[in-house]
Formats: structure tokens, C-alpha cells, sequence
């Protein structure tokens, strides 16, 4: 079981900020360790352990692991030469924070740690901000103003008075292309085999899940754990009549294994059950409508397993599809800005700012660069080649800043351990040795990858078309779910909040945003919306008014599309 931690470094009364450590955790299974050097004091509180767990290292006073592999850790704390050091590895699979009150450096694995040392907590406008473009809150931000999150593949290394950042990893464009894609596809065998052994060295007799969604990457990391000899259940989602079936392909990838297979039907009523619950599991808000249910895919797995495999970080190793449309952008329109045609490519808030925020917040955003926050992932210094370079922005953004980090956080919670293969650093950078035209044949992506694996899986999996988790949160939200949209996103309560506009749902449904927010985009915007609101309340605290007068959002959907048709 991972324990989290909260601790400070600074000067200080060590009986003070002890006080202020016992009253943030409030529970039992608390250890408090305090350490004293020439210039500093530091303590720091394991929280889930009853005793100091042995850490390893006479430097090292905390590290988690989301894999729980011992030697393996993903985020830390040092003290070393009166310097405090917090890092973590290049794939972002553990979060880790920090604030700064006076000359104390507190830091924690867990945002909602943070809060309580701080007297007021307010909303960062950057952060914010930042959620509404990506659907999370890019790095180094968080939502909370005055607490910061370390980037992944990162040192952040505090002497005081200065504050230094040491970068300890770049994704990097290997100028040594492999020539030949028959050598290419024999080594990348050798290397996805090697990433899974790496990943089950200290596992017991009991079986482990697999997170089998249908799609070539997490297939494959089933195929090799059964080549392996290891006992595997899988678990698969099934969105209903209303959505593109994939978990029929996860059933022919578990018939093909001869292992069984648990397929969890997600309908809107526990998707409205378990919505707060994977709020709280999440610490910071995460837009993407697959939470939810992923979050019920791990409380399904928790009362069999204690170990889940994934296939997370399949797509960012080799460029799967969700760079194609920037790959086509950049063929056909060189004239156009490059990274505002990545920016499209989030699919969220990012240009729409002027008809989402009200006047004091437009003001304050327009300050603020987006296109800065992606700069140095989508820097040419680092990869020339087109496919190399949307790699590696994937890695840096969509990958550490999103989708590793719920992943861990959504298996804690449910007291699970998480492993991804594809996020093995030799592997990783190993992909940055393949030419981009072994990744992308025509319209087939990730060729390289289909090509080493095709005799392990069925055809029809591997060579498939790739749709992505199909949660129908248009129908859902416009119907079934639309309880939680009118509580949530009420006019009232949105214009009381002094953020976005207050009929912005209204606006959304009537197609009024225009450019990309239309037909499933709208569920995903107003999925989004939601989700922050929930966040704000459940995890900052912040107030929400009791709805003294008229909702309109008691009419249903098609009452105001209607009422745009009419005026039209």
C-alpha cells in the first residue's frame, strides 16, 4: 500500500511547524520525522503507515512509486549539501507540489495536502485558465494560487535564497536513425519484452488485472504478460448501445489469450454515483469524460487484484492518432501558426475565450500566453523531424501533465498499484532512434509497432482503425445526466462564481461557441465545465449558492436548440 506524505524544509521552530504537520493530516497512521541540518529544518509526515517506512540512501527522505516496485521510484524529496531537492522521472507518473510561506518550503505528493497551511486559498488565474484549454492544469501550475507542481523530468532544487531548476531529462531526437525497418521491428520485439520483464520481477502467484479497452496497446501488454506466464485478468468498459462497442475487441484479445474477462457496463447512473468520489481521487481537476469510469474500473479490479497493467503511453511512443490531423495541418497548411495548430488540436476552450469568461477574467487571460506553456515541448532544438517533435510534445503534455498522473491516482485511491511497459525509459528512448516514416504508413499509424506485434494478437486487432474510449457524453449529458449539468452549471450559481459567463450551458447547446464546439464536442465542454465546478466545491472548498430563483436549466436540451431555431 503507497503511503503519501506532507513535509517542510526552511528556518523555522521545528514545535511549531510540527503542530502545523499534525493538524494537516489528522489521522492515525501518521509518522513524523524530523531532520536537522547546519542551516535548516525539515520534518516530514508518511501519512497511511503507522512507522517511517526505510526510504534506502542516506540523502533520500521520501519517494513514491506507482508501480510499488522497490527500486523503481517516480517522484522524491532530498536533502543534500543544506539543499531540499524535489524530482520526478520524465513520464510524470506520481504529482508532486510545493508552496513557499515566508522561509519555509512546504511540499507534498497530494494537492489537497497543501491546503490547510495555507490561511485563504484562492484560485490561480494561470492555472485556471490553463484547465479550460487542455481539460488539465499545465505545469508548473496548479488551480490554487502559490502552489506549484514540479514538471516531470525534473530537480527543483531550493538554497536558499534562490530557487534553481535542474532539467535531469529531455526527450531527444537520436541523430543515428535506424535504416533498417526489418532490424528495427526485431529490436523493438527484444524491447517491449524486456519493458514487461522489468515490470513483473517482484510479483507474487496471484494474478494481475489488465485494463483491456480493445486498442493495440493495452492488447499487447496483455499478450506479453501471458508470454510471460503470468496469470491475468482482464477489465474492459462498456459504454452501451449508444457508443462504438471496443469492448468487443478486448473479448477477441481475451479469447485469443485464453484469459477471462470482466466487462464492466457503465451507464449514467454510476457515472452520477461515483462522480464526487473520483473528484476527490483525482486531487486536481481532470476533464476528460473517461475519468469517471476509468475510476469505477479500478474499484471493479480492487476486489480481485492488487496489481494493474495499462497501455498507457502507447500513443506518445509512437505517434499514435491523435497526431494526424496536426500531421495533415502541417503538410497542408505551412503558412498557418504551427503551434496554435497543435493547440487545435487539445479540442477544448482554447480561442473561445472572449464568449466563455466574464469581463474581469477575459481581461486577466489575455495576458497570458498559452502558446509559452507549449513552447519548449514543441522546441525544434530537440527534435527536427515532424513525428520526433509531436512525440515528444505528446510526452511532455498530454502524457506526464495528464494521463499518467490521474492513472496513478485513480489506482491509489482504490489501493491499487499501476505498471505501464510503455513508459520504460529504454524503450522510450530507443523510439527516438526509429525513422518517422516507420511510425506512419500512409494513413496507418503506429506501423512499426503493428508490424512487431502482428503474430501475437488477432488481426482484426491489430490492424483496426483506432477510435479512442468511445463515452457517449453528448447523449449522456443532453439526457440522462443532465440532472448533474443543471445543478452544477446553473446560471445563478456561475455568475455568483464571477467566472465564466452564466448562461455559458445555454450557449453551448445552441451552438453559439461555433468552430469545433458542436455535435460530441458538446458533451466534452460541458463535461469539462462541470467537473471544475465540482472541483472548486468538493476539493478547494469554495462556496455555492443555495439556487434562490429560477434555473433555466430546468427546460431540457432540445427546448433551448429549439428556441435558436426559431430566432434563426
Amino acid at each position: 500500500m503507497q503511503y503519501q506524505f506532507i513535509g517542510y524544509w526552511g528556518y523555522g521552530l521545528p514545535l511549531e511547524l510540527n503542530t502545523i504537520l499534525s493538524r494537516v493530516t489528522g489521522e492515525k497512521k501518521t509518522k513524523v520525522v524530523n531532520f536537522n541540518g547546519e542551516k535548516f529544518i525539515a520534518g516530514i509526515s508518511y501519512i497511511g503507515v503507522e512507522k517511517a517506512p526505510l526510504i534506502g540512501g542516506q540523502t533520500l527522505i521520501a519517494s513514491i512509486s506507482a508501480s510499488g516496485i522497490s527500486n523503481t521510484i517516480d517522484a522524491w524529496i532530498k536533502i543534500e549539501n543544506n539543499q531540499l531537492i524535489l524530482g520526478r522521472e520524465p513520464f510524470g507518473r506520481v504529482p508532486l507540489y510545493w508552496l513557499k510561506i515566508e522561509k519555509v518550503i512546504w511540499f507534498a505528493s497530494k494537492l489537497k495536502l497543501l491546503l490547510p497551511i495555507i490561511s485563504k486559498s484562492s484560485i490561480s488565474i494561470p492555472g485556471f485558465y490553463g484547465y479550460t484549454c487542455f481539460s488539465y492544469v499545465p505545469t508548473p501550475f496548479t488551480p490554487v494560487e502559490n502552489i506549484f507542481a514540479v514538471a516531470a523530468g525534473t530537480e527543483k532544487i531550493f538554497l536558499e535564497p534562490e530557487i534553481q531548476i535542474q532539467r535531469h531529462y529531455d526527450w531527444r531526437e537520436n541523430p543515428r536513425q535506424i535504416e533498417e525497418k526489418n532490424e528495427a521491428i526485431r529490436q523493438l520485439q527484444i524491447l517491449l519484452k524486456d519493458a514487461i520483464y522489468r515490470q513483473i520481477i517482484d510479483l507474487p502467484s496471484e494474478p494481475v488485472g489488465v485494463f483491456l479497452s480493445g486498442g493495440l496497446d493495452s492488447s499487447i501488454v496483455a499478450a506479453l504478460l501471458v508470454q510471460a506466464g503470468i496469470k491475468v485478468r482482464a477489465y474492459t468498459l462498456d459504454f452501451g448501445k449508444n457508443s462504438f462497442p471496443e469492448w468487443e475487441y478486448a473479448e477477441k484479445v481475451a479469447q485469443h489469450l485464453e484469459i477471462p474477462l470482466v466487462k464492466l457496463s457503465v451507464t449514467p447512473k454510476l457515472m452520477k454515483n461515483a462522480l464526487l468520489d473520483t473528484v476527490k481521487a483525482l486531487d486536481l481537476p481532470f476533464g476528460d469524460g473517461v475519468t469517471v469510469p476509468l475510476y469505477l474500473l479500478c474499484q471493479t479490479a480492487a476486489q480481485e487484484v492488487s496489481v494493474i497493467f495499462n497501455g498507457e503511453g502507447g500513443d506518445q511512443l509512437f505517434a499514435g492518432w491523435t497526431n494526424k490531423p496536426i500531421i495533415a495541418a502541417a503538410v497542408y497548411n505551412r503558412q498557418e501558426n504551427f503551434i496554435q495548430q497543435y493547440l487545435q488540436t487539445f479540442h477544448k476552450l482554447w480561442g473561445y475565450e472572449d464568449k466563455i469568461f466574464q469581463s474581469k477574467i477575459y481581461e486577466k487571460v489575455q495576458n497570458i500566453s498559452v502558446e509559452k506553456w507549449v513552447e519548449f515541448a514543441l522546441d525544434d532544438t530537440f527534435c527536427t523531424g515532424l513525428i520526433h517533435k509531436l512525440r515528444r510534445a505528446s510526452l511532455i503534455l498530454k502524457g506526464a501533465q495528464n494521463i499518467h498522473p490521474r492513472a496513478t491516482n485513480l489506482a491509489f485511491s482504490n489501493g491499487l498499484v499501476v505498471r505501464s511497459p510503455f513508459s520504460d525509459l529504454a524503450l522510450a528512448q530507443w523510439t527516438f532512434q526509429v525513422p518517422g516514416e516507420f511510425n506512419l504508413k500512409g494513413s496507418n499509424e503506429k506501423y512499426i509497432l503493428k508490424k512487431a506485434v502482428e503474430s501475437w494478437l488477432p488481426p482484426e486487432v491489430v490492424w483496426r482503425e483506432k477510435r479512442g474510449m468511445g463515452v457517449p457524453l453528448s447523449y449522456w449529458c443532453l439526457n440522462e445526466l443532465w440532472s448533474e449539468i443543471r445543478q452544477w452549471l446553473n446560471p445563478e450559481v456561475l455568475q455568483a462564481e464571477g467566472r465564466f459567463i452564466s448562461d455559458l450551458a445555454i450557449t453551448i447547446i445552441q451552438g453559439k461557441l461555433g468552430g469545433q464546439i458542436r455535435s460530441r464536442r458538446v458533451g466534452e465542454i460541458l463535461w469539462l465545465l462541470m467537473i471544475w465546478e465540482i472541483w472548486r466545491v468538493t476539493i478547494l472548498g469554495e462556496s455555492t449558492i443555495n439556487n434562490s430563483g429560477y434555473n433555466p436549466l430546468l427546460l431540457p436540451p432540445w427546448w433551448w436548440r429549439w428556441i435558436e431555431q426559431v430566432k434563426n
